[in-house]
């Protein structure tokens, strides 16, 4: 059974920065898409990030410029790092593959930007 794990996450002050860790565990293969997403209380998931198998990313407006998305394909991981966090980017963050037209969620990160 595939399973993406997350890590990382928590509390943080405003301009302060986290870093997000997924990987996958239980496939054979290496997701062709790889990306974050994130959910606020009351909205719609929300596209943060993905990057394929290739490098190739694609960054939603929410927070370009202020996180950078990468991965390593020989371990099936996908990490988020975010900078200048605002009030704003408190969410339940997601980490999601994406393979053979099938798409994998792991279980939402917490993230809290308050002083």
């Amino acid at each position: 059974q595939v399973r993406l794990v997350q890590s990382g996450g928590g509390l943080v002050q405003p301009g302060g920065s986290l870093r997000l860790s997924c990987v996958a565990s239980g496939s054979t293969f290496t997701f062709y898409k790889m990306g974050w997403y994130r959910q606020a209380p009351g909205k719609q998931r929300n596209l943060v990030a993905t990057i394929d198998n290739n490098g190739r990313t694609f960054y939603g407006d929410s927070m370009k410029g202020r996180v950078t998305i990468s991965r390593e394909n020989a371990k099936n991981t996908v990490d988020l790092q975010m900078n200048n966090l605002k009030p704003e980017d408190a969410a339940v963050y997601y980490c999601d593959g994406y393979h053979d037209e099938q798409e994998y969620w792991g279980q939402g990160t917490q993230v809290t930007v308050s002083l």
